[in-house]
């Protein structure tokens, strides 16, 4: 249990920990510390992160910079899972340190190159690795089926247009219909032009082995900036929408206010609350770090929303079209709270359970897992913890909200595919995903690594 006393705000993390060296050139902590058993290294590693993250956010910067010392000497982006995420976190609070002196901060990013295959490489890498984006893609497929069933035209809008998986799927259940397959149109949403082409390219080729009509229709664009008005759905065609993991980054238009120095003392302190002393994964699945900070109880309450016109309209001018269905898949965590300690804990507790799940489905060794937690998993709590205002664009919301905004929006739900629930049920059996289950809630599903919930997917249709 952490010890009541002063305010971890205005505290050292070394009050906690006074047998740590505090000056960086005496070397390594203690050497038993390297002795621990890996679950109890996990929880002092989660006492440091919250403690360090505590600073950042009071922006007491030099306690900040003794913390992110003393958990550099435990972290390590090779190491267990926990021993994983601090590494990743401390970068992340790191970043967001840097960001008071911005001209500092370009400077050491200005020469960074953001590279397409790369991007598209570790998209596949965790599709791939890990069965999140294959069961949301069977789910996905079959609700289309089932709501086209008939139709001899089908529009299908893709607002994350990356993976021709998912829809070479399509074409083959599609292609063994007894009627014969529709005519099949799929418009593209995304911002890369090389990810476009290459999808129109193996969707295409595709098709013409399946003798299935087919067009694609490319659209480069943030999807921000997207004009759905423009998309035209044509007389006698049947529109599906489909959202893998997009929906949430409209939030961040939503919060384009002036910017103010973000590490600054928060109004109201924030203080940690208690842990046991349980191993790292079971305090972060059964007892995880909370937070208590008065001023964020009504922005963060699942039945609230805070007002967002951009999502809204978005929303509207997607129901204005009239789709038969429309399956949406985010992140089953809510990263979008107001302060930054909220979005720490939230994000430790949700990016545990996917180092976790990644770590065992691939040994600790091969690049291909480094890769999806550097450039993907990585660059996400970058964001959440980094970032404010529109930067931040990794803004996950739960189910609840996600049933709230669609319903204020005119839509309703659709129940989702008992055929495809069999189907992605199989998936996980014929492919021995231990430790990965399903769960329905609210008619829709819900994704876990053992019983933390990490994906949700619903369906939904436009209100007459």
């Amino acid at each position: 249990m952490i010890p009541e006393g002063p305010s971890p705000v205005t505290s050292s993390p070394l009050q906690f920990f006074p047998w740590m060296s505090p000056s960086p050139g005496i070397g390594s902590p203690f050497p038993w510390l390297w002795e621990l058993k890996p679950e109890e290294r996990g929880l002092w590693l989660i006492r440091l992160l919250v403690a360090c993250a505590n600073h950042v956010a009071a922006g007491s910067l030099e306690n900040a910079n003794i913390g992110l010392e003393q958990i550099s000497h435990l972290a390590s982006p090779d190491g267990d899972t926990m021993q994983r995420i601090a590494a990743y976190f401390t970068e992340a609070l790191a970043n967001r340190m840097l960001k008071a002196w911005p001209g500092l901060h370009k400077a050491l990013n200005s020469t960074k190159i953001s590279s397409v295959p790369d991007e598209i490489l570790v998209q596949k890498l965790f599709f791939e690795l890990c069965p999140f984006l294959k069961l949301a893609y069977i789910i996905t497929n079959q609700a289309i089926v089932e709501a086209m069933e008939g139709e001899k035209m089908v529009h299908i809008i893709d607002l994350n247009s990356c993976e021709p998986a998912q829809w070479i799927n399509l074409f083959q259940t599609f292609s063994a219909r007894p009627e014969g397959p529709p005519h099949l149109r799929i418009t593209g949403i995304h911002e890369q032009k090389k990810v476009l082409e290459q999808m129109a390219l193996r969707l295409t080729e595709e098709a013409e082995k399946l003798d299935i009509p087919f067009q694609f229709n490319p659209r480069v664009c943030k999807l921000e900036n997207l004009d759905l008005e423009s998309l035209r759905v044509k007389t006698g065609e049947a529109l599906a929408v489909s959202s893998v993991l997009q929906l949430h980054s409209l939030l961040a238009t939503d919060d384009e206010v002036p910017r103010r120095n973000f590490n600054s003392p928060p109004a109201s302190k924030t203080r940690v609350l208690q842990m046991t002393q349980r191993t790292f994964g079971e305090l972060l699945e059964k007892e995880p770090v909370h937070i208590y900070n008065p001023s964020s109880d009504i922005a963060s309450s699942p039945s609230s929303l805070a007002p967002a016109p951009k999502m809204g309209s978005f929303l509207a001018a997607l129901r204005a079209l009239s789709p038969k269905v429309m399956v949406v898949t985010e992140q089953e965590s809510n990263h979008n709270g107001p302060t930054l300690m909220e979005r720490l804990i939230e994000a430790l507790n949700f990016y545990a359970a996917l180092f976790d799940c990644l770590e065992s489905t691939v040994s600790r060794a091969p690049i291909e897992r480094q890769k999806v937690e550097k450039m993907l998993f990585g660059e996400e709590i970058k964001n959440i913890i980094a970032c404010e205002g529109g930067e931040r664009k990794e803004r996950h919301e739960k189910l609840e909200k996600w049933i709230l905004r669609l319903d204020l929006a005119g839509f309703g739900r659709v129940p989702l595919s008992y055929h495809g629930m069999l189907q992605a049920g199989r998936l996980l059996q014929t492919n021995n995903y231990d430790g990965y289950k399903m769960k329905e809630e609210n008619g829709c599903l819900v994704m876990c690594w053992q019983e933390r919930p990490l994906y949700s997917i619903s369906a939904w249709g436009f209100r007459r």
